[in-house]
């Protein structure tokens, strides 16, 4: 009798037809196999069950789940692959192997589509099927989901569960701005995030706290928009260095936006941080290798990432929903930040 293995089978996806043509049995018998149903001899069993797992890493899964109810895969769900999400994935893949959960990465949000609910359209193609629970990075709005344990990384209203992981960003933007008050920086300016993140309002929050607390007065112009982006912030920079009393320091919401401030003052002819001091939130693997170095905020990234893992599995194996976790963020102080160049 030929193995599994031992007869050709299309190109192309895999279908139950492939599955029961190259097991040897009736389109039925693969059905009750892969649903777990009486009637299927035990030897038949493990070849169909053998020829599934050849035939592809989907069906294997789909199978699994309807055998056991489980896939032990975990999701994890981004609107989009950059920088901050690809350190979270880091440490969640770690955690995930650790675990003993295979990992998927997904992104659905794409050009022409709506940023406002993209985890629910993900959530709908992988909840239950491919998936046993999920990790959803910067959530827009999410309604309750039953069908899955759901953990939430930074969503953009803040505590919508329990199950939610943040940075302290107001705590953050504090110490970010007071190094650079206590550099002796008195014209400090912000380049905020995107308007619909809590967190980026909580930063430009903290930057505000700690002008008035060191008897500083909040410039309105000094406020410009970054979008958590490096072109946009750009921008943003060169906006804020021709004014006719332009700052002498930076606190950009995130380390791309830092970059981007970075990149329009060296091509105004500043130099930094002679010139003009920047600090940043994240400390993503970009400002240790900028020129200069990137002093920021840490934002334990890949511990969030292994944080939302261990979370997560503990929801799975029926533990009660743990309480929003706070992780705190440190000053890294590297080579963009210096006193004003009126103290050199």
């Amino acid at each position: 009798m030929s193995g599994p293995s031992d007869q050709p089978h299309s190109p192309g996806r895999v279908t139950i037809g492939d599955v029961a043509r190259l097991a040897g049995v009736s389109i039925p018998t693969v059905s009750k196999a892969i649903n777990g149903r009486y009637g299927v001899a035990p030897a038949t069993l493990k070849r169909v069950l053998s020829v599934v797992d050849e035939l592809g890493y989907e069906t294997s899964i789909v199978a699994s789940s309807l055998r056991r109810q489980r896939t032990n895969v975990l999701g994890i769900l981004v609107a989009e692959f950059e920088p901050f999400s690809v350190e979270l994935l880091k440490g969640a893949s770690t955690a995930s192997s650790e675990k003993g959960y295979e990992l998927l990465a997904y992104s659905s949000l794409s050009r022409g589509k709506s940023a406002i609910g993209w985890e629910r359209r993900s959530l709908s193609r992988l909840a239950g099927t491919l998936i046993d629970g999920a990790i959803i990075v910067t959530p827009t709005v999410l309604a309750p989901i039953e069908s899955i344990p759901v953990v939430m990384i930074d969503p953009h209203t803040g505590q919508e569960g329990s199950a939610t992981i943040n940075s302290d960003s107001f705590g953050g933007a504090q110490i970010a701005t007071q190094h650079l008050i206590d550099l002796g920086h008195r014209n400090i300016a912000h380049i905020r995030g995107r308007g619909d993140l809590i967190s980026a309002r909580l930063r430009e929050d903290g930057y505000r706290d700690a002008l008035l607390r060191a008897g500083l007065q909040p410039r309105p112009e000094n406020v410009r928009d970054g979008g958590y982006q490096f072109r946009q912030s750009a921008q943003a920079t060169q906006e804020l260095l021709t004014l006719t009393d332009r700052p002498t320091a930076i606190f950009a919401a995130n380390d791309m936006s830092a970059l981007g401030a970075m990149s329009a003052a060296q091509e105004l002819g500043l130099t930094v941080p002679r010139d003009l001091s920047i600090v940043g939130f994240d400390d993503i693997p970009e400002a240790r290798s900028s020129t200069p170095p990137l002093t920021t905020l840490v934002q334990p990234l890949q511990e969030i990432g292994v944080r939302a893992v261990h979370m997560l599995s503990d929801l799975l194996e029926g533990e009660d929903p743990p309480q929003p976790t706070y992780l705190s963020a440190r000053l890294v102080v590297r080579g963009s930040t210096a006193p004003p160049p009126d103290l050199y």
